[in-house]
């Protein structure tokens, strides 16, 4: 049961990739391959993947996602290494698959020299989509609206994306749909860094970032360092009295032998 469980986290991750992957190629090359469109289809492919492999994998179908992600500490280093493995082959068989419905190799959407504006608006929008995937993960929120909230996140960061490059923000469906260049594949995961870890820093629950444990702490100590003083006066003050009665005696015995 264990080796299917594991098997079923990739392959989910491998799946839900290459078919977020065949939406945006299909509708970024249809002939309604408006950036508004391009947003609302692959939302909405997002949003249902969420729904149907959440509970399985997380529904990352994004390298971008699973770094931002092993930033925060939500998930391991191998098991991230394989999330993303998987991701960038169901990029591959994304692509193939295009190909084979096209029947001649996709051309590429890429620019043939490095820009700097197609890295910036890759940086900023998948900044504003996983700022919202951090949202839901943080945040107590039913599954359908953790879908909505990362659908909807996705289609927003696509058309703050879309005014200066392709809007890809993922690298895998960037080798996808032959997008692939350093902007695509480099800014995707900068941006995703960059929204996980602002959310977690200024709008995470505090037990997040694990201010709980250490407050609970500090007043543990604070209450053991308060109480150290009450002790000793109370352990000093408990040996002065034996004295001081013994000083009594003594005084009582010289004052009757005076009298005498």
């Amino acid at each position: 049961m264990k080796l299917r469980s594991n098997i079923a986290v990739y392959l989910a991750e491998f799946l839900g990739t290459a078919i977020l992957a065949t939406v945006a190629i299909n509708v970024s090359r249809s002939q309604i391959g408006i950036s508004y469109f391009v947003a609302i289809g692959v939302g909405l492919a997002l949003a249902i993947l969420v729904l149907g492999f959440g509970k399985i994998s997380g529904a990352h179908v994004n390298p971008a996602v699973t770094f931002g992600l092993w930033t925060a500490r939500k998930i391991g280093t191998l098991k991230a290494a394989g999330y993303v493995a998987a991701q960038l082959l169901g990029g591959v068989a994304a692509w193939q698959l295009a190909n084979y419905f096209a029947g001649s190799e996709i051309p590429s959407l890429a620019p043939s020299e490095f820009e700097w504006t197609p890295l910036v608006a890759e940086i900023i929008g998948t900044f504003v989509f996983t700022f919202a995937v951090a949202a839901a993960v943080y945040q107590d929120l039913t599954d359908g609206q953790k879908a909505a909230l990362i659908g909807g996140g996705l289609f927003a960061g696509v058309v703050v994306a879309s005014l200066a490059s392709n809007a890809v923000l993922n690298p895998a469906v960037a080798i996808a749909n032959q997008s692939v260049s350093k902007a695509y594949m480099l800014g995707p995961v900068i941006g995703g860094i960059a929204g996980f870890n602002l959310y977690v820093l200024f709008f995470a629950p505090a037990s997040a970032l694990g201010l709980g444990a250490v407050s609970a702490k500090k007043s543990a100590s604070t209450v053991e360092e308060s109480s150290k003083p009450t002790t000793a006066k109370v352990v000093r003050a408990t040996a002065k009295k034996p004295v001081a009665k013994k000083t009594a005696t003594k005084k009582t015995t010289k004052t009757t032998s005076r009298k005498k």
